[in-house]
């Protein structure tokens, strides 16, 4: 019985790579391995492209969603990006569907993996919706967050201040303004524009904690995580603090 579990589990794993390979679009892999920068020496070095839509991915991974952990893990290992995004997409999946037990359980999963949501796209549509999430009524246990900001791990360090987008969300600025104050002196520009969008969005929901940071260090911001976090001020405002910086 154990076999014809495994043989089925398997079979369904088999069915959502065909599924990918199916989709897959040479013209847009070619295009997407240059946006995400996968030359030598660039962020995404190495990364290896289907060319398929988040959209279609996000479909694929529904249609799989019950795949088991092991099987998941195995998915995540992919060479290929959108294998790895398809694995990301069934976790989310999983933890909106769990209980509290296996909410831990995938959280804990995905911090253990986090080296695998190598490229911005995957820790965008994964880190505040699982790591965030969980850590939404566990403010002790947001200290992960703090480790990830200080990693030498480009994709940590993002992971720490996207994963805040949850508690924006419910009103809580203080873990993004602590975390994007680390990000300071950060020496990647994928730190400052996730930093800067994480400001923005809590400008959008309360103008004077953004403000209050501003004022404090936007001479010290990275000029790109400066105007992803003004983006969305008045006009006059975005000179001011172009101007001072």
């Amino acid at each position: 019985m154990i076999a014809g579990v495994t043989s089925f589990m398997a079979d369904k794993l088999a069915g959502l790579r065909a599924e990918l390979k199916r989709a897959a679009d040479v013209k847009k892999a070619k295009v997407l391995q240059r946006f995400f920068r996968t030359g030598k020496g660039e962020y995404g070095e190495g990364d290896i492209f289907y060319g398929i839509t988040v959209p279609k991915t996000r479909a694929i991974a529904k249609k799989y969603s019950s795949l088991r952990p092991g099987e998941v893990k195995e998915l995540l290992r992919s060479k290929m990006h959108e294998g790895r995004l398809c694995a990301l997409l069934i976790l989310v999946h999983k933890f909106n569907a769990g209980n509290d037990k296996e909410k831990k359980r995938i959280f804990d999963f995905y911090i253990k993996n986090s080296s695998r949501a190598n490229n911005w796209d995957l820790v965008d549509l994964s880190a505040d919706k699982i790591a965030g999430k969980y850590l939404l009524g566990k403010k002790s246990g947001r200290k992960i967050l703090y480790r990830f900001a200080r990693s030498k791990n480009l994709w940590q360090r993002r992971i720490a201040i996207i994963s805040t987008f949850a508690f924006i969300k419910i009103g809580q600025y203080d873990d993004t303004l602590r975390i994007a104050k680390m990000l300071l002196t950060d020496s990647h520009e994928l730190i400052y524009k996730a930093a800067g969008w994480m400001l923005r969005e809590v400008g959008k929901r309360n103008p004077e904690a953004e403000e209050k940071f501003l004022k404090k260090h936007h001479a010290k911001m990275p000029r790109t995580m400066l105007r992803y976090a003004i983006e969305k001020l008045p006009q006059e405002k975005k000179e001011f603090y172009m101007k001072r910086r």
